[in-house]
């Protein structure tokens, strides 16, 4: 049997490394780099871990062995997000309400999505075109120009122009066009 050590930093069992966060064998004694808050500290400290110390964080964190064939940099990722997570919060609810739309659009075979453009349904959508004001109310599954219903903005940004636009970018939902006026219908 080992005599004990007295320093406060060693184990106090030698059956493995510390699962306590931030710390493992020799690594706690080094000095925090200045200038770094404290959640920064312990996630820069994620990369001096070994991969067991690695895999006993997250044993601690999610009570169940990380899945099989995770690589050393993923657990180091998800660790780090938990710990930001846990410092700042989680995804607020209207994101996570706008990832699960995505994700039902998605199963439902929506060839492609544009996160950046989100639009309400009853929205109407005007853009001035060579002396002439074209008017799109966006509907529930689509978008409605002259009485025909198209799928995408991009479509009827062609047909009014004649040539191949970015159906945002021609309405203005991007930042892009300043001559688009964006107006909620007053249902």
């Amino acid at each position: 049997m080992t005599p004990t050590i007295p320093d406060a930093s060693a184990r106090q069992y030698t059956g493995g490394p510390s699962s306590v966060p931030g710390r493992g064998g020799n690594r706690s004694n080094r000095s925090r780099k200045p200038g770094l808050s404290g959640i920064e500290a312990e996630i820069a400290g994620l990369l001096d871990r070994s991969t067991h110390e690695l895999r006993l964080a997250w044993r601690n964190l999610h009570r169940t062995e990380p899945p099989f064939g995770i690589s050393r940099d993923l657990l180091i990722r998800s660790l780090a997000y938990d710990l930001q997570k846990r410092a700042h919060g989680g995804p607020s609810a209207a994101l996570r309400r706008r990832m699960r739309r995505l994700e039902i659009d998605l199963e439902k075979g929506a060839l492609s999505v544009d996160a950046g453009v989100v639009t309400k349904t009853g929205t109407t959508l005007l853009r001035a075109w060579r002396g002439q004001t074209h008017t799109v109310l966006v509907q529930k599954d689509g978008f409605e120009y002259e009485g025909q219903r198209y799928r995408s903005l991009t479509v009827i940004a062609e047909r009014i122009t004649g040539a191949h636009w970015s159906g945002p970018r021609f309405f203005g939902l991007t930042g892009r066009a300043p001559s688009s006026v964006l107006a909620e219908a007053r249902a």
